[in-house]
C-alpha cells in the first residue's frame, strides 16, 4: 500500500471515528461543505491526526487549503509531505 493509499484509508477511518457518514466516501469526496462537510475544527482535527500518524506538518494556512481538497488530493499531499519529512537515508 502506498503512503497516499494509507493516508486515504486512515482519513476515512478518522471520519468514521468522528461519527461522520463514510458510506460512499472515497478519493473524489470533497472534504469541505460540498462533500464530507467538515467544519474548520474538524478539518484541523483531521490534519492533526494525520500529522501524528505520518510525521508530516500542516501550518494554519494549510488548513484552509485542505478544506477545499478532495480526500484523494489530501492523501496525495500527505504522501508528498511524508517523502520530504523522511530523514536522509531513510527508505519508505
Amino acid at each position: 500500500m502506498t503512503t497516499a493509499e494509507e493516508a486515504l484509508a486512515f482519513s476515512i477511518a478518522l471520519l468514521a471515528e468522528m461519527n461522520l457518514e463514510v458510506e460512499g466516501v472515497g478519493p473524489e469526496s470533497m472534504i469541505g461543505p460540498s462533500g464530507v462537510d467538515l467544519d474548520s475544527l474538524s478539518v484541523s482535527e483531521l490534519a492533526f491526526r494525520i500529522e501524528e500518524r505520518f510525521g508530516v506538518s500542516f501550518q494554519e494556512d494549510d488548513i484552509e487549503q485542505v478544506a477545499i481538497m478532495t480526500l484523494g488530493e489530501f492523501a496525495e499531499e500527505v504522501a508528498k509531505r511524508a517523502v520530504h519529512a523522511q530523514p536522509e537515508g531513510a527508505s519508505g
